[in-house]
């Protein structure tokens, strides 16, 4: 007997682009998908709760031109991206009907896996789900990564955030006040850098978009330089950046979101401070650390239930709300970690 067909809303990436994306790069279509697995496969069937909107993503729209560590989104085919789902029917001894997963899924309300291994089973229901998007998905454990292997941090060290206010950019703050560092942060909006300080426990924070010299920011919040800085932003930021660091500093290349939309990319002009102070910086992906997930899952969770982290996020309900969501991000639109709640548990 032939399995029940399910609807499927579904976000299809139209083409390729350059320049800043619209919403209209991305069309939502509707199709219907089988409620079973195919016999004899390992394949896994999963309904969508929440998909994860990150800057990352905006790499995936453009035409493949470099080789880069993740591939590029395929014209007329479903979005790609992180989220939180529930197994729904399953040909794989590891997963079963009912548990719940976080990985790679793709922008519709049913995906069929056929190869589940990057799929993590959660552990802990005690926390909201969409955490696993998040401060216990990608973003969390990029943060963790970032900031105690790549940039090593000590007490009493001076730390510098970007895009402080983002899914990784507050954690990483809270994270080095944890360490007892000296933390600033800077956001686009008086609303993010109140949140800065007094949501998130950074010890100041500035808008950048107010500030006509970002050298001079900087040496106001930091008169005696920067130990660490975590990059989220590149371009201008970077180059004031490297003029305020102290000797022996390292700076941890996450992300470059100002630079993702250019056509003509910004450079850089003071590398020279590089050597002249003998400066570590490192780049850095999420899924060369993956060893360090059961480590990281178990200090953060113990953190947030003893009330020592918290997190904000952008909720936009509904798979039809996804692109908005999604180009929201280069624009600064959101507020926290943005996420789409597709279906409730």
């Amino acid at each position: 007997m032939a399995a029940e067909e399910l609807s499927n809303k579904r976000v299809i990436f139209k083409d390729y682009v350059t320049g800043y994306p619209k919403e209209e790069d991305m069309i939502l279509t509707s199709a219907t998908v089988p409620s079973k697995v195919p016999q004899g496969s390992t394949a896994v069937l999963l309904k969508n709760l929440y998909l994860s909107c990150d800057p990352y993503m905006r790499g995936r729209m453009s035409k493949p031109i470099n080789h880069s560590y993740t591939d590029a989104f395929t014209p007329g085919s479903v979005i790609i991206g992180y989220g939180v789902s529930k197994v729904v029917d399953s040909g794989h001894p590891d997963f079963s009907p009912g548990d719940l997963v976080w990985g790679m899924t793709g922008w519709e309300e049913y995906t069929l896996v056929t190869t589940p291994k990057g799929l993590t089973k959660i552990k802990y229901t005690d926390v909201p789900l969409s955490y696993y998007t998040g401060i216990l998905g990608m973003p969390g454990l990029t943060a963790y990564v970032g900031f105690h292997e790549i940039c090593s941090p000590k007490k009493g060290e001076t730390v510098y955030v970007s895009a402080a206010s983002g899914a990784v950019g507050q954690l990483v703050g809270q994270f080095a006040k944890l360490m007892g560092c000296y933390v600033v942060g800077s956001a686009g909006t008086k609303e993010k850098v109140d949140l800065l300080k007094a949501k998130f426990g950074f010890d100041d924070a500035f808008n950048y978009k107010e500030e006509e010299d970002l050298d001079a920011a900087l040496k106001r919040c930091f008169p005696d330089g920067i130990d660490i800085y975590f990059e989220n932003v590149g371009g201008k930021m970077l180059d004031a950046v490297l003029l305020n660091m102290r000797v022996h500093g390292r700076i941890a290349v996450c992300g470059l979101i100002s630079q993702y939309n250019l056509t003509q990319r910004e450079g850089i002009y003071n590398m020279t401070a590089i050597v002249t102070k003998r400066i570590k910086m490192q780049g850095f992906i999420e899924p060369d650390h993956k060893h360090l997930y059961p480590q990281f899952l178990e200090a953060v969770i113990q953190f947030i239930r003893d009330g020592k982290v918290v997190y904000v996020e952008d909720i936009a309900e509904g798979i039809e709300k996804a692109p908005s969501a999604l180009i929201g991000l280069f624009t600064g639109r959101n507020v926290g970690k943005q996420v789409v709640l597709v279906a409730r548990d």
